[in-house]
């Protein structure tokens, strides 16, 4: 556990040139005491102490605004940067020399059971504001941009970005993707199919009016008959 938490303060060094000595890292970075928060939590989940385990992760979130599940697995050297807003799920897993930003959710999507959270592998960055949702693997050496939602399995050394996320760099190669020209959108002949809408729509509602009018109308024509002939 010591060795461990060694790891998490080496990895700060390494990914932040902000940090200029380890009291500043153990007394002020809150990625740093989060990690370690929740690697406490987890071992009291693993011998199923949960009521403890919870209790303290809220307090971890409480201080450090990260809310890391006591039931998410975590391997060595993870470097939360910044870190407010980061939310990570009970049945995710994630590798080694990880770094993630703030904003970031590693979450499920409301349907599914059991193994519903990402899984992330060794080296991958996650960019600040980016969602992962579901079970699916990110794989190891890749990168998700900021603000990404990815929905689906990411291959290794892959660069995601996008909403939904889609790869375009894999193994340092721009990904091309096939463009359909004719099934590209036109805005000019959706607004004219919208125009259209709207005046057949204002032309139905007159139609109505009008109708509605024309009883009254002679109505009006048979008093104003009556009263003459009274006259």
């Amino acid at each position: 556990m010591l060795r461990t938490f060694l790891n998490d303060i080496d990895v700060v060094f390494e990914q932040d040139p902000a940090a200029r000595s380890r009291i500043e890292v153990v007394l002020t970075y809150s990625g740093v005491h989060a990690v370690w928060g929740h690697r406490v939590a987890h071992w009291l989940w693993r011998k199923k102490l949960f009521f403890l385990a919870r209790l303290l992760s809220q307090v971890s979130r409480f201080i450090t605004g990260i809310e890391i599940h006591p039931g998410a697995k975590i391997g060595q050297r993870l470097f939360i940067d910044h870190g407010m807003g980061v939310v990570i799920g009970e049945t995710c897993e994630i590798g080694d020399n990880v770094t993630i930003y703030q904003g970031v959710t590693l979450g499920g999507t409301g349907k599914e059971k059991g193994k519903r959270h990402p899984t992330v592998e060794d080296h991958v960055l996650i960019a600040s504001g980016a969602k992962i949702l579901g079970s699916m693997t990110i794989g190891e050496n890749s990168n998700i941009g900021a603000g990404s939602v990815v929905l689906k399995e990411v291959p290794p050394n892959a660069t995601v970005v996008g909403i939904p996320g889609k790869v375009v760099v894999k193994n340092g190669m721009k990904v091309k993707e096939q463009l359909d020209h004719h099934k590209l959108p036109d805005p000019v002949s959706e607004r004219l199919k919208q125009l259209e809408e709207e005046v057949a729509e204002l032309k139905e509602a007159l139609a109505v009016t009008k109708q509605q009018d024309e009883p009254q109308n002679g109505e009006s024509v048979r008093s104003e008959e009556d009263d003459n002939s009274n006259v």
